[in-house]
Parts: C-alpha cells; sequence; structure tokens
C-alpha cells in the first residue's frame, strides 16, 4: 500500500508521518505540502502514486481536490484534523498519528 500524507509546510506533521509509518507492514510512505514553499510540494504524481492520501486539516484536502479533482477517482482521502501545533517528531504529535491513523490501516 502507498501512503501519502499532506499537510502545509511539509516540514514538521506530514514529515512526522512519514518518517514514523516508513516501511511498518510493507507500507510505501511520502509526504508532501499544500503551500508554494513547502519543503516538497503536492503534484499530481503523488496524488497519483498513493492508495491512500491522510491529510492534516480540511483545507489541505479542499486544495487537493481543487487543484488535482481528475487524479483522485478512486482515491481514499482521509482528513485527520491535527491542528499546525506541534514541531517535527514532537511526542504527542507522534501519538495523535499512531492513534488516528490505526482507524483505517493495519499497525503492528
Amino acid at each position: 500500500m502507498k501512503i501519502l500524507f499532506v499537510c502545509s509546510q511539509n516540514r514538521w506533521r506530514s514529515l512526522t508521518a512519514e518518517k514514523i509509518f516508513q516501511g511498518v507492514n510493507g507500507y510505501e510512505v511520502r509526504s508532501a505540502g499544500t503551500e508554494d514553499h513547502a519543503r516538497i510540494k503536492i503534484t499530481e504524481g503523488h496524488v497519483g502514486w498513493a492508495d491512500i492520501i491522510f491529510v492534516m486539516e480540511k483545507k489541505h484536502a479542499r486544495r487537493i481536490q481543487d487543484k488535482f479533482r481528475s487524479s483522485l477517482l478512486n482515491k481514499r482521502m482521509i482528513c485527520l484534523n491535527i491542528p499546525d501545533d506541534y514541531q517535527y517528531m514532537d511526542e504527542d504529535l507522534v501519538g495523535l498519528l499512531e492513534s488516528s491513523v490505526s482507524e483505517y490501516i493495519e499497525l503492528p
């Protein structure tokens, strides 16, 4: 399964998610951001590659839908509702990601 995590800047939330879920149960994981100055900006290629897309906030889902609507056919996009209140690898963020994502994918 190919999983894409998306936040605004791809510096804290989605990058943390990529780091903690990469290789878990054989998942392939990438991350990207929706803003122009994101570390890695989301592209149509990211959307096409992913089997499932986790966004941190509703605004990220809206931006992806507005820009890549045709690439989202048969894609599952889930909003985790995780606010931009955490630093990279913040212990609370890791716990929140693990509990939120475990509702949708199998974790060890």
